[in-house]
Parts: C-alpha cells; structure tokens; sequence
C-alpha cells in the first residue's frame, strides 16, 4: 500500500468578473497557490484578479499529473473541461 504525503493537484480556476475565463495549473498546496493567483504573483493570472477554485483533481502520480495538465491546457482539452467541469 503507497502513503500520499502530498497531493499532487491539477486545478482550475475561474475568474470572478468574467465567466468565460480559466486558468489551469499544477500545484500540490491548493490554498496558497490560490492566494498567490489573486495577490498578482502568476504573471498569467494578474491581470485577470479575483479568481475562485472551480475544480480540482487529485493525483498520486506526479507524471499522470503532469501529463493531465498539459492535456488540459490543450484545445480538445479545454473544450473537455468546459463541458465537464
């Protein structure tokens, strides 16, 4: 049986003001990755602030995580995420 010291997450933030916008990343502490999005500290993010955490999914492979991410960030995969999450 494996132990999970820490959760790999790949997440996906919408933003507050407009709907439409997401931001899809990878961290392994939810909250603080959270808190610097909306502090201005993502160069990505900053110009889009306030966001909220809209999905998140759990890994326990650091690889598959990776791989889902980048999945994710692709076009059939932001159109997957728009219809599923």
């Amino acid at each position: 049986m494996t132990i999970i010291n820490v959760l790999l997450c790949i997440y996906i933030l919408n933003n507050l003001i407009d709907s439409d916008r997401f931001y899809i990343g990878f961290t392994t502490n939810i909250k603080r990755r959270l808190k610097e999005h909306n502090d201005g500290l993502s160069k990505h993010t900053s110009k889009f602030r306030p966001w909220e955490v809209k999905t998140v999914i759990t890994f326990n492979n650091k690889k598959k995580a990776l791989e889902f991410e980048k999945y994710l960030k692709s076009h059939s995969g932001r159109a997957f995420a728009k219809k599923h999450f």
